[in-house]
């Protein structure tokens, strides 16, 4: 399990990072989405991935940290508004330079 989580984890943050180094908006938008959702399962992965136990202290011998799960819901929150954010100024600049390139310049052909 906690191999495949790591790739998965891997393949989240390579996917962003290519699309980072694009020279288009849109891919840059995605890259960023992608690399806040591999770290949104990395904080999820440490409060430990476990199954059957419960999430109050007190109410069995284990329990489960609620801490990375409140970071985890308020980094969605967060990465949300980013994400709508970024789409409405890369909307802004393509009306503005009418081109979708991170530069504001077409590249020499």
């Amino acid at each position: 399990m906690e191999a495949i989580f790591a790739a998965t984890l891997g393949i989240l943050t390579a996917s962003g990072v290519y699309l980072l180094l694009r020279a288009r908006t849109f891919p840059v938008v995605l890259g960023l989405t992608l690399i806040s959702y591999a770290v949104n399962l990395f904080l999820f992965a440490m409060g430990r991935l476990q199954t059957g136990v419960v999430t109050v202290v007190g109410a069995g011998a284990e329990y489960a940290d609620p801490l990375p799960q409140a970071l985890v819901l308020t980094a969605i929150v967060i990465g949300f508004a980013m994400t709508a954010f970024v789409v409405v100024l890369a909307l802004r600049s393509v009306g503005e330079t009418r081109t979708d390139h991170v530069d504001g310049q077409e590249p020499a052909r």
